[in-house]
């Protein structure tokens, strides 16, 4: 729901932030891994399993 007493100018300005591209971060999966063939990553109050399968490819399991 907008708000009646916004202006024009600050509707732009938020919808312009709402939809700003970013620029994510690349992580080589060296530095993840660590040697290792599997890591655990927690997000928020869940715990995924990512790993690296015989063929190179990532999985992630939740």
């Amino acid at each position: 729901m907008s708000d009646p007493h916004e202006s024009s100018s600050a509707k732009e300005a938020s919808s312009a932030q709402a939809i700003a591209p970013t620029n994510p971060v690349t992580i080589e999966s060296g530095d993840l891994f660590r040697g290792q063939r599997e890591i655990l990553i927690q997000h928020g109050d869940e715990i995924y399993r990512l790993r690296i399968t015989r063929n190179e490819k990532l999985i992630l399991h939740k």
